[in-house]
């Protein structure tokens, strides 16, 4: 905030600078206290410069849900998605993944959650007229449980081609997709918050880095935390989604989280139906502490069935929206083959 703007006595605009209290939120989330301690100012001067910023901030009018939906050319970062590299999935998402918040997928192993990531890892390199974020766009992936899969990263990138036949074969060509996939290893909590609050933030300052991966989120806290340490585990919890949500909005990346899945409870649960898990076998970890830091939340399950041809000798798997504030619930069906992850239309049922 431009302090010189205020209608208040000078002296009391060179006792903020003084301050260097900097902004109008530090300005109302301070108590009259500590602005006294900062400032040296009286309580009635303090008084006069919050009432003079908030009239301040009163002339910039408010924005209403309405128009941020409908004037789409002025709020581009509000309706632009991160595709998945198949029109059936991108469909099931209304485009894909918002570019602020985190999304989480969950499931159980050999879901093809990892596959997913991977594929998105490409995806985001991609124009924006294709589903990507421009160009030479890059993606960081987390991993904190297994080694990264490059040998699985390599045959996805040998079958671009063959995946996105969306895409002109000599723009395809020319991106350089191994070399925009930086990899990260976090054994544990101290290493995964200085991952996100030191070295995450250095790749984002460049410009460069659009998309973040995080493979699994459940896997930090396995064995950090006994069931008495619930209040400490939902600190970290709630420290942990509250930074990636501000690299998040403040870089316009899109977080992508994956989790695992625990044995749910029995029916008739009060904490169960409360969340809208009735029917379920497993259920998302990490529990309601988590749940709140998510906007989109997303299950992948592998069923017992083949996939209809073409997809020949391929597992067929279910991929299901189970909240989010754009999009009702849905379910779409999808396989992994050795390009990639393939969605499937009902027709193809």
């Amino acid at each position: 905030m431009d302090w010189t703007e205020l209608d208040v006595h000078p002296r009391i605009i060179s006792a903020v600078h003084k301050a260097n209290i900097k902004s109008a939120k530090d300005l109302f989330t301070s108590s009259i206290g500590d602005l006294q301690k900062v400032t040296q100012l009286s309580i009635p001067d303090i008084y006069d410069l919050q009432k003079a910023a908030s009239a301040a901030l009163q002339k910039h009018s408010a924005l209403t849900a309405l128009q941020l939906y409908k004037e789409k050319t002025r709020f581009p970062s509000q309706h632009q998605k991160l595709g998945l590299g198949c029109g059936v999935l991108n469909n099931l998402l209304r485009g894909g993944l918002p570019l602020v918040g985190i999304t989480e997928l969950a499931g159980e192993s050999s879901a093809g959650k990892t596959q997913i990531a991977l594929q998105l890892c490409l995806s985001v390199q991609y124009p924006e007229t294709k589903g990507g974020l421009g160009t030479g766009r890059r993606a960081v992936y987390i991993c904190t449980e297994d080694a990264f899969p490059d040998k699985r990263l390599q045959q996805m990138i040998k079958s671009q081609h063959r995946l996105r036949t969306d895409v002109p074969a000599d723009v395809v060509r020319k991106i350089r997709f191994g070399d925009h996939v930086f990899i990260e290893h976090a054994a544990d909590i101290d290493m995964f918050t200085e991952c996100i609050t030191k070295k995450l933030p250095i790749l984002l300052l460049r410009g460069q880095v659009r998309l973040i991966v995080i493979d699994s989120i459940a896997a930090l806290f396995r064995c950090e935390f006994a069931a008495k340490d619930a209040v400490i585990k939902a600190k970290h919890l709630q420290t942990i989604g509250a930074k990636l949500h501000q690299l998040s909005r403040d870089f316009t990346t899109p977080v992508f989280c994956i989790n695992q899945v625990t044995d749910a409870m029995k029916e008739g649960d009060s904490v169960l139906n409360h969340i809208g898990f009735q029917d379920r076998k497993v259920l998302p970890a990490l529990g309601i502490s988590w749940s709140n830091q998510l906007l989109m939340r997303l299950m992948v399950a592998r069923t017992q069935r083949e996939a209809p041809p073409p997809f020949i000798d391929c597992v067929l798997r279910t991929m299901e929206v189970i909240f989010a504030p754009h999009i009702p619930q849905a379910t779409c069906y999808y396989t992994v083959d050795l390009e990639g992850v393939k969605g499937i239309g009902i027709q193809g049922l």
